[in-house]
């Protein structure tokens, strides 16, 4: 979901309060003056909500009849949202909450709180990256998941192991690709009179993008960054997030023509069909908010190295939203999981709540679930075989939920199906 890439590596490229090239007043300093003031809490309430959402993601993603490739990436997804939310949440008391955004102090300065900011520039870059290229191989490993024709346990087993080795070597190679970027980074000391006394002060160095001072390798290092940890991924999302809409559109309705004429598999292919058609339009979501997120931040780390001034009359001025939008990104994905998958709904509930099941009617007698080849059946005659529905409760032979209550007056029992919402 740098990037934060707003005023954090506005500070990293030079963007500080005592920058003597900072611009006079417009509409957008004017704007980005009046959201700093806010920035600091709504940063943190995001932060804490996306902290406790990503850890419910987690833990029902990994159970093992959740178990699936996508889900394997939507796990490590969630982990790196996390570890880019959690250090953000100290950064924002200090440099928001606690101290003004627009103020410079040795207290607010201190060596001990820069460098603590040096090191969040370097993680939540680290972390964004992750994210970004895990979302396209969610994207990738879902279009050729669709194109296969392997199905079974094996092939799902060997599935899952491939999509684990990807998360890892995302990992692997986010860590080792950003190298340079966490070398190019430094505290500079300044001196500021207070009151007459001259006090100590730390600051990120300035490396000068919006001049001609700047080093070539501070300029290879931030378009790398900019190509392959912004544009480039998001181009590649777009491709294969291109190619499961025409899947799930053109494709899909071929599909379903062709087995509306099978009458005899037609009711348990729609049915697979319609759940993986509801699969791809949530993971398709999850696609299009990491490029309206990560996309245009590209684009403008792009344009503040290619054109003068740029980088302090638009990417600073922009930076605290661009850092409220990626947080928001990290911490959404519960929501979409919740009112898009079904599965991922019931589970959750069952887990942590028991409203996940409605009963039709109410049920006044003692209670007691059970699984019955037939919908009906008295006299206490016990049932053939049991089976579970797809949710992990109790089912008849056509996999739908079912409860059984006993009538205490004659001892008769009667399996009736209920809803799963």
């Amino acid at each position: 979901m740098e990037s934060n890439d707003g005023f954090i590596f506005n500070l990293s490229c030079g963007g500080d309060p005592l920058s003597p090239d900072a611009p006079s007043q417009s509409q957008l300093i004017q704007f980005s003056e009046w959201y700093a003031n806010l920035h600091g809490y709504t940063s943190l309430a995001v932060c804490v909500f996306g902290i406790i959402t990503n850890i419910f993601n987690i833990t029902v993603l990994t159970r093992s009849d959740m178990t699936t490739p996508t889900n394997v990436l939507l796990t490590w997804l969630a982990v790196s949202d996390i570890w880019t939310m959690i250090p953000y949440i100290p950064f924002a008391l200090h440099f928001y909450c606690i101290h003004s955004p627009f103020a410079v102090s040795p207290e607010k300065n201190s060596y001990l709180w820069m460098s603590f900011m040096l090191v969040l520039i370097s993680f939540t870059a680290t972390t964004h990256t992750i994210s970004i290229w895990l979302g396209v191989a969610i994207a990738v490993l879902r279009y050729f998941q669709l194109k296969s024709t392997a199905n079974g346990v094996q092939a799902n087993k060997k599935r899952i192991k491939t999509a684990k080795i990807i998360a890892g070597v995302i990992y692997v190679v986010s860590i080792a690709g950003l190298i340079p970027n966490y070398l190019s980074n430094e505290l500079e000391t300044r001196q500021i009179d207070i009151q007459g006394v001259n006090r100590t002060i730390y600051v990120l160095k300035d490396l000068k993008l919006n001049s001609g001072d700047a080093d070539l390798i501070v300029l290879l290092n931030v378009i790398c960054y900019g190509l392959f940890a912004k544009v480039v991924p998001c181009v590649l999302m777009s491709v294969y997030g291109g190619a499961l809409l025409y899947n799930l559109g053109v494709k899909g309705n071929r599909r379903h023509r062709r087995l509306s004429r099978m009458t005899s598999v037609t009711s348990m292919a729609e049915k697979r069909r319609t759940g993986r058609a509801r699969t791809t339009k949530m993971l398709l979501t999850v696609l299009i908010l990491f490029l309206l997120t990560e996309l245009p931040q590209g684009i403008l780390i792009l344009l503040s190295v290619g054109m003068k001034g740029f980088f302090y009359r638009i990417y600073i001025p922009l930076g605290d939203l661009m850092d409220f939008i990626a947080l928001l990104n990290n911490a959404v994905n519960f929501v979409l999981y919740c009112t898009m998958s079904h599965q991922f709904r019931i589970r959750f509930l069952q887990m942590f709540g028991q409203s996940s099941i409605k009963f039709r009617g109410s049920f006044r007698n003692s209670v007691s679930i059970k699984c019955a080849v037939t919908n009906n059946f008295t006299n206490g005659t016990p049932p053939k075989r049991q089976t579970t529905s797809r949710y992990g409760v109790p089912a008849n032979c056509n996999g739908k939920p079912t409860i059984t209550r006993i009538n205490s007056k004659n001892g008769t029992c009667q399996t009736q199906t209920i809803e799963v919402v």
